[in-house]
């Protein structure tokens, strides 16, 4: 089998050799099959695990078409998170940057006035969430008349988040014979039904489409009481000390109190929801990037296609809510043919959800124990919980029969008529040994 060089997939050489500097030299399957036909000008609707680099397999394309001594918005990116979109835009300038590209982040949630200071610069290249984009398209500050790529990362997240409405009224700003390049882990039916409607002959990428979560990845869960969440993580936290790690959860009006209880813990943790501030988020991934804190909790908010260096395990203090959910928390690690280990924390009643996920996933999501400081696979059939203290059988035997005939009696004779009671009294010396 014949290895490619980014330099045989008709990218700019620049772009190559930036990431020849990085250490990146063989593309992914996704980028080898995906780059070539964007540069080519044609539409593509590829779907690849999270984690196998679609970021760079349509941003390499869009920057070898964009052309740099243009003053005017030639591709628009669009991504459902801001993390996302400011994670697209770090991507774009460190690739091209120096060159003079111009990329303007519209991003809900940030100030606007900054953003309009920005498209004032007539930038080459917009990356923003589908509302921000939408307001801006309204307001006749952001023109597309010369747009000829667009772009929707996560394309399923993004079209249920804000409905077609939005892309439709981006893609109708745009010219008419524009390029879509749309990419996701997942299609769903009514995605690629979109597709079909929007999408001029596609090129259809599907690596291992029906494996939604890459093969390096462990998957494992350990079974506890609800009281003994955050103890647990605690321990897992210190027996396998990683670097950085993001912990998962649902409910983010919970996000306060474990973020406390962690800290108790003695636990350097940082939190992440989408409800907090866009500055508050944005400074939150600057410093878990930079190492100022072990722990992410955060909400699914996270888990969108954010790539974080060197992440090897991540926690789910609770189940995901879905599949889907979990292909995205899982998928955070495990990135790029790299290792990693998805761990889910859970109750004996929420065991039928990993089993749910072992059927819709095709994977195997293996019980662990925890004990004396250290990690050990569940045998199926092996009882792992320690026996209470008992009495011995025959003593305990007795004792429950003489209960339950005390409790029968009690039971027969509480709130009788005077008669029956009398007749049960009868009865009973009827039926006792004489003394």
């Amino acid at each position: 089998m014949v290895t490619l060089t980014f330099k045989q997939l008709s990218i700019d050489d620049i772009y190559a050799d930036k990431l020849e500097q990085r250490g990146i030299v063989t593309p992914s399957p996704v980028q080898a099959e995906a780059i070539p036909a964007a540069v080519a000008g044609r539409d593509v609707l590829a779907q690849s695990q999270t984690g196998t680099g679609k970021t760079l397999a349509y941003l390499l394309p869009v920057l070898t078409r964009i052309q740099l001594d243009q003053s005017a918005l030639q591709a628009v990116v669009v991504a459902p998170t801001q993390e996302l979109a400011m994670q697209i835009v770090r991507e774009a300038e460190a690739l091209a940057g120096a060159e003079g590209l111009i990329v303007a982040p519209l991003i809900g949630g940030a100030a606007l006035n900054r953003q309009l200071d920005k498209l004032k610069q007539r930038p080459q290249l917009a990356v923003g969430t589908p509302g921000r984009i939408r307001e801006l398209l309204d307001m006749k500050k952001l023109k597309m008349h010369e747009v000829r790529t667009i772009i929707i990362d996560e394309v399923d997240h993004v079209l249920r988040q804000s409905g077609a409405g939005d892309i439709e009224q981006i893609m109708n700003r745009a010219l008419r014979d524009r390029q879509l390049l749309f990419f996701s882990a997942t299609l769903p039916a009514e995605v690629k039904k979109l597709a079909s409607k929007w999408m001029n002959d596609p090129v259809n990428v599907g690596i291992e489409p029906d494996k939604r979560v890459a093969d390096t990845i462990t998957h494992s869960f350990i079974v506890s009481e609800e009281r003994d969440r955050i103890d647990m993580l605690r321990r897992l936290v210190r027996h396998y000390n990683p670097k950085s790690s993001i912990v998962f959860v649902n409910d983010s009006d919970m996000i306060g109190e474990w973020e406390s209880k962690l800290k108790y813990a003695h636990l350097s943790v940082g939190t992440l929801y989408g409800n907090a501030p866009k500055q508050e988020r944005v400074q939150v991934l600057r410093r878990f990037r930079e190492g100022e804190f072990q722990l992410l909790l955060a909400t699914d908010v996270a888990a969108r296609g954010l790539d974080i260096a060197d992440l090897e395990i991540v926690f789910s203090l609770q189940p995901a809510i879905n599949a889907e959910h979990y292909v995205h928390r899982a998928g955070r690690t495990g990135r790029m043919g790299r290792k990693g280990i998805s761990v889910n924390l859970i109750t004996e009643r929420e065991l039928f959800i990993m089993r749910k996920f072992e059927r819709e996933l095709n994977i195997q999501i293996q019980e662990w124990s925890y004990n004396d400081g250290k990690v050990r696979l569940v045998e199926e059939g092996v009882v792992k919980r320690k026996p209470q203290a008992r009495k011995p059988v025959e003593t305990r035997q007795a004792g429950s029969q003489r209960k339950g005939n005390e409790r029968h009696r009690d039971k027969k004779s509480k709130g009788a008529p005077k008669w029956l009671k009398a007749k049960q009294q009868e009865n009973g010396d009827k039926g006792r040994p004489q003394q």
